[in-house]
């Protein structure tokens, strides 16, 4: 009796042992820890108030260029590496100890698909057993057989709505975290074109002269030693910034396959299983049974995975919104869109304020020396028949010690100087002298010209490198992917692990339900076909009887 008729209830009390133990695991592991904001707001970038967690060691204020821990207090969970002590390490991607921690939250649904695989393959061997060795005997009960067929039902669109929101969700998560991805790289590839521009203006400023007045020759050395940083730290930024957003969007990809193919796998097994165990087709049955206990054991080993890649995404939020509150200290966060290093920004804002300032040194000598005297002809290298009203000085921006200048009067400044100058030039003879009244010849003006473009390029990028040197621009990028990224990555991520969930659940439940259902519908038959031949019988015996007594009377009359 046990054999035949209690063993698809014990698959369902396993089961049950399984759930059990994934409830008790969530009370030790809290797997969707809120995202933390800054504790004076009170609420996340949703409306919905987060839980403030109380300030760890690593809350007060960095000292500038220390390490600051990030997302110290999200990330203190047990490290099996470290006897489960907690980890205080903080988010460190690089730290295997981090990995370790992360990883032990997902530990309790690697432990259920391991219970589930060895508890219900030992179940189904005992049910081959029983099958081939038991005595068997049928009993067929209403209730039972009306139950099953109830709870086959909605396990079966448990499983189905499941594989929606699954699907839903791993295309909303990938849509989100691909736009994140490319926000990183677009201001990545940002920083290394600009930083790319200051090298060419660099060189530009090298090479551009006015009236063969050109830089000094220090002037130009440092040139060449501050393009070859800039290069270096530009093609470094460039180079790290494909390696990672590869390597980060081939795992998206992957996840996103195994997802859909889980998911339409899920759907198809779950329609076949229910056709098959309504028809009767219990050979099919016991064929998508085995399969559906692997692929489960499957789903719940994916569901871990996901777990793992949900708190990672997570921790990483907090560690930028904390990073943005402190972003003078050094932290593990720089591999992902490091700073400038702070010598070669400094090096590089003095280089473009000396080269700057120099520029308009040497436009200023000529004008100076050159177009505001009226020279005679007796000196042909400076004569070009000036004449006129004196031309105004370029204003320069920078004092003698390279700090902020105003411009004085019968000045011009960078943005409007070469529209100004343009009033001096004068039409020229094959020669090369001045036909008309002005102060300076075409190609003069479109020396001078060359040079103001390049000065106001570079002292256009100053405001760049200071940001770059202060890590305001990487504190605006990341700002910006914790307020406008990270919601819908901790909203999606949650809709696939949920999916995952009811999926797990819904087609282990369905798979002792086809089991149970076709017992009872197997039996049901039975003891319909065992009722209608006994009824056969006991109305072969009346009419033999019927006969019998109307050959006795016969007799006795």
């Amino acid at each position: 009796m046990l054999c035949s008729g209690s063993l698809p209830f014990v698959l369902l009390a396993a089961f049950l042992f399984i759930c059990s133990t994934v409830l008790s695991s969530s009370h030790e592991t809290s797997h969707f820890q809120p995202l933390q904001t800054t504790p004076t707001s009170g609420k996340d970038s949703e409306g919905d108030y987060d839980e403030v967690l109380p300030p760890g060691p690593t809350s007060a204020e960095p000292v500038e260029g220390s390490f600051l821990m990030l997302a110290a207090q999200r990330t203190r969970r047990k490290d099996p590496l470290n006897g489960f002590k907690l980890y205080t390490g903080g988010w460190n991607i690089d730290d295997r100890h981090y990995w370790a921690s992360v990883g032990f939250t997902a530990a309790p649904l690697f432990l259920v698909a391991a219970i589930w695989f060895l508890g219900f393959g030992l179940c189904l061997l005992l049910l081959c057993l029983c099958h081939f060795c038991c005595k068997r005997s049928y009993g067929y009960s209403p209730m039972a057989y009306a139950l099953s067929l109830i709870f086959l039902i909605l396990f079966a669109i448990a499983s189905v709505i499941g594989c929606l929101v699954l699907y839903a969700g791993q295309g909303r998560f990938h849509r989100s975290t691909t736009k994140a991805l490319e926000y990183v790289v677009s201001q990545a590839d940002t920083t290394a074109q600009q930083l790319r521009n200051v090298s060419d203006y660099f060189t530009a400023a090298k090479q551009i002269g006015v009236d063969q007045v050109f830089l000094p020759s220090n002037v130009q050395k440092d040139i060449d030693q501050i393009d070859t940083k800039l290069n270096s730290s530009a093609s470094n930024l460039a180079d790290r910034t494909v390696e990672n957003s590869d390597d980060v969007k081939d795992l998206l990809d992957s996840v996103r396959l195994a997802l859909l193919i889980l998911a339409a796998l899920m759907l198809l097994l779950t329609f076949l299983g229910f056709s098959f165990s309504i028809f009767g087709k219990q050979y099919l049955v016991y064929i998508l049974v085995t399969i559906g206990w692997i692929l489960v054991t499957g789903t719940l080993i994916l569901c871990g995975i996901f777990l793992l890649l949900h708190n990672v995404t997570a921790d990483t939020c907090v560690a930028m919104d904390q990073w943005v509150q402190s972003p003078s200290a050094h932290t593990a966060l720089d591999d992902i869109l490091p700073c400038l290093d702070t010598g070669t920004s400094q090096e590089t804002l003095l280089r473009t304020k000396e080269v700057t300032s120099q520029l308009v040194e040497v436009i200023n000598q000529v004008i100076t020396n050159v177009s505001n005297i009226n020279f005679s002809p007796n000196f042909p290298t400076m004569y070009f028949n000036q004449s006129g009203p004196s031309m105004p000085i370029l204003c320069n921006p920078f004092h003698a010690d390279l700090t902020d200048r105003i411009c004085t009067a019968g000045e011009v400044d960078l943005n409007n100087a070469t529209q100004v100058w343009k009033d001096y030039e004068c039409q020229v003879s094959k020669m090369g002298i001045c036909t008309t009244t002005g102060r300076v010849t075409p190609t003069f003006y479109d020396q001078m010209a060359s040079v103001v473009n390049v000065s106001y390029g570079l002292y256009h990028y100053g405001p760049f490198l200071v940001q770059l040197e202060d890590c305001t621009f990487a504190r605006q990028t990341f700002g910006r992917i914790y307020y406008d990224h990270c919601p819908g990555l901790r909203r999606y991520s949650k809709w696939v692990y949920i999916g995952l969930l009811m999926i797990s659940m819904g087609f282990m439940f369905s798979l002792i339900f086809w089991a149970i259902y076709g017992r009872e519908r197997r039996y049901r038959l039975r003891s319909k076909k065992f009722q209608d031949k006994s009824g056969e019988g006991l109305e072969g015996s009346r009419v033999y009887t019927k006969e019998f007594v109307g050959k006795f009377d016969e007799y006795r009359g």
